[in-house]
């Protein structure tokens, strides 16, 4: 079925087929057999995964991005994912960067965007996760507002995990988006073990804790991975989301002219795979469990899920993926992870 709504759903802008394609995934919800026809379906109970001692009912989630204001998370939960990641969040609202800023790139099945932490802030999020039914594993992307000096980028983050701890499973911090100017600035190895730090002593000092990751991006060098390996370790984060987007335009099919008009942006989608897998099997050779890692960048079959598996990922989380194959995307992924030997 979604086969039939893609090519509709390509006439309109990305950011209106966004919320088109959101209204009918929350209307469906309520109709009985609607969400199996487009492909949804529960993961079966094979494949259910224990990661930082939360039981996933599937390995696959939804990246950050997609339900920026956490405001579909019980509809999502219906057609296949085992987890979604929510925001990225900051303290106030904001409108993000001026349009158009999304971009499909459908001869490489991809997508560009600039949208720049567009959210209404992290305190109407939290009262919406407040609601949830219990059921998916929920994490909390968190990052600053445009407008916060890197010097002060810490009190940002902290509002986020203080306003969001209550009412989401997991965090993720983002330090990797390519469009908030300065915020991969943040990566560097000293301003981000003091971040990491300071979040890190404010979940040991509750009753309940919260599992922190740190999403990183693919452009890194190994120098900079070895860096954030030393973070990882001396911080006692949980783990590492691999990766972002990626600010390199390398292989494209789409002419030069074309992606030279679109301008700035994180590229997603396959272009991506191969470096975020590197990235993914570089961090766990030096990083063994329990640390978690999140393999994340163009995944849009069960073969390129498993791929990610196999570099070292403990589990997965598709965006760009879900715009071109729909739902039957987490069916397809969900059946080949419950039929691989469990080790």
């Amino acid at each position: 079925m979604y086969r039939l709504l893609r090519p509709l759903l390509f006439i309109l802008s990305p950011e209106q087929a966004h919320r088109i394609t959101f209204a009918l995934l929350d209307l469906a919800r309520h109709v009985p057999g609607a969400l199996a026809m487009v492909g949804g379906v529960r993961p079966p109970k094979e494949a259910a995964v224990v990661v930082m001692g939360l039981k996933f009912p599937g390995p696959v989630g939804l990246a950050a991005g997609m339900d920026k204001d956490a405001r579909h998370v019980d509809a999502l939960s219906s057609i296949g994912f085992g987890h979604v990641e929510v925001g990225t969040l900051t303290p106030l609202a904001q409108p993000g960067n001026t349009g158009p800023r999304l971009f499909r790139l459908k001869a490489d099945r991809a997508l560009i965007n600039r949208m720049g932490f567009n959210n209404g802030g992290v305190a109407a999020a939290a009262e919406r996760l407040r609601k949830r039914r219990p059921g998916i594993i929920v994490g909390g992307n968190i990052g600053k507002n445009k407008d916060t000096l890197n010097e002060q980028a810490i009190s940002d983050y902290v509002k986020c995990f203080e306003a969001l701890h209550p009412v989401v499973d997991y965090f993720t911090v983002n330090v990797s988006s390519p469009n908030t100017p300065g915020l991969r600035a943040l990566q560097d190895k000293e301003p981000l073990l003091a971040l990491l730090r300071e979040l890190k002593r404010r979940d040991e000092a509750k009753q309940v804790h919260r599992p922190i990751l740190l999403k990183i991006a693919p452009d890194l060098t190994d120098g900079q991975l070895d860096d954030i390996v030393a973070v990882v370790r001396d911080s006692g984060i949980a783990g590492v989301v691999a990766t972002n987007t990626t600010i390199a335009r390398n292989g494209l099919r789409l002419s030069a002219d074309r992606v030279e008009a679109i301008g700035a942006g994180g590229l997603s989608g396959p272009p991506v795979r191969q470096r975020s897998t590197e990235v993914l099997r570089y961090l766990r050779q030096r990083l063994p469990r329990p640390i978690v890692l999140i393999g994340v960048g163009g995944i849009d079959s069960a073969e390129a899920a498993l791929e990610k598996i196999d570099a070292g990922a403990d589990l997965v989380q598709v965006f760009t993926g879900l715009v071109y194959e729909g739902p039957g995307l987490l069916k397809r992924i969900n059946a080949a992870f419950a039929l691989r030997p469990k080790t």
